[in-house]
């Protein structure tokens, strides 16, 4: 038995300003911080033995101040830019309101919500997941097998891209699951990567 848990980093402050975010490299809101912080005091009764984050602020920080809640910031923590968020091309830094009003709300549905439809010089969530896999392949799931327990943290859409393998779910359920900011998910995975149980934690703000 091996325990993944999955962790969106806390609020960032363009998700406070409403903007796409992307690879944009966005610090944490102060409630991000708190959220971190909250997040961490969960993982306190959660088995980790290796982390993994993004390579953007937000995931590196939230990781940070969760370990250090948890009083786990002795675990081995790797980066990636693999586990990045979405990159979401000529929309970076836009707010949603105002993108919306530009090109139209059913455009950026189809942008925001679509499986393999990526905005200009973007990558779709099908992208994403083509990206993130391979490298949860190669050095995350070896350490699973190996009964190793492992935090990701990282970004909504690096985290779906995962979720969609794990749970073995259609493009449309993938789209439809919402990912809260700070607020962990823990599989208990046999030693074939079965899911045997998952908890979604709520962290007391």
């Amino acid at each position: 038995m091996a325990f993944l848990t999955l962790l969106r980093h806390g609020e960032s402050q363009w998700n406070l300003e409403n903007r796409f975010t992307g690879w944009v490299d966005v610090d944490l809101s102060p409630r991000g911080e708190r959220e971190a912080r909250a997040a961490g005091v969960v993982l306190r009764d959660i088995p980790i033995d290796v982390v993994f984050t993004s390579a953007l602020t937000r995931a590196q920080r939230t990781a940070r101040i969760a370990l250090d809640a948890a009083g786990k910031l002795e675990c081995p923590t790797h980066q990636s830019a693999k586990l990045n968020e979405r990159h979401y091309g000529d929309l970076q830094g836009l707010n949603k309101a105002e993108t919306a009003q530009r090109y139209g709300d059913e455009q950026v549905r189809i942008w925001r919500r679509s499986y393999d439809v990526p905005p200009p010089n973007g990558e779709s969530l099908k992208d994403t997941r083509d990206r993130v896999l391979p490298y949860f392949e190669e050095h995350v799931v070896p350490l699973l097998k190996a009964g190793s327990n492992v935090l990701v943290v990282a970004h909504g859409n690096s985290l779906r891209a995962l979720i969609m393998a794990l749970e073995d779910l259609t493009p449309e359920q993938i789209l439809a699951r919402e990912l809260p900011t700070g607020v962990p998910l823990t599989y208990e995975l046999s030693e074939d990567l079965v899911i045997v149980s998952y908890t979604v934690h709520t962290p007391a703000m």
